[in-house]
């Protein structure tokens, strides 16, 4: 395998930690915000982001472990898994990350709109291209899980 390097620019990663800290705030809701971040890492297949974050939501104690358990599966897990804003938020989370149509969806972001005040949803579209971003440097690297050197 080639070497690849663990080295990111300090203003790189404090600027993307602004943007990601700036979003959550606005989002005002750190258990969702901890579930998004987590389901995004999941389709990205980045261990180390999932790492971080299900240890956070742990940690925090913002989010159920039923919430953590079927995460992977929140479509097929029942009402009393995942409220309705919060699965609004998890489909928008897989349009945005997965763009096999090359666009969100109308009718996935209505849906979210439905859900969250237009202040909101730009917090919510913007937390969700943040970790999206913080994916893909950790994968494109190969940052293992609980790396100190990023």
């Amino acid at each position: 395998m080639t070497a690849r390097t663990t080295r990111l620019d300090a203003g790189v990663r404090s600027a993307l930690r602004a943007v990601s800290a700036a979003a959550k705030r606005g989002l005002g809701d750190p258990g969702l915000a901890e579930l998004v971040q987590i389901r995004a890492s999941q389709l990205n297949h980045c261990a180390f982001c999932l790492d971080l974050h299900l240890a956070l939501a742990r940690k925090e104690g913002v989010v159920r472990e039923a919430q953590l358990d079927l995460l992977d599966a929140w479509e097929e897990a029942g009402d009393d898994v995942f409220d309705a804003r919060e699965r609004a938020a998890l489909e928008l989370t897989e349009a945005v990350t997965v763009l096999t149509e090359g666009f969100v969806p109308d009718e996935v972001y209505e849906r979210a709109a439905g859900h969250f005040d237009a202040v909101r949803l730009a917090h919510l579209v913007a937390l969700i291209t943040a970790v999206n971003g913080w994916n893909r440097l950790m994968v494109a690297r190969r940052i293992p899980p609980g790396s100190t050197e990023w």
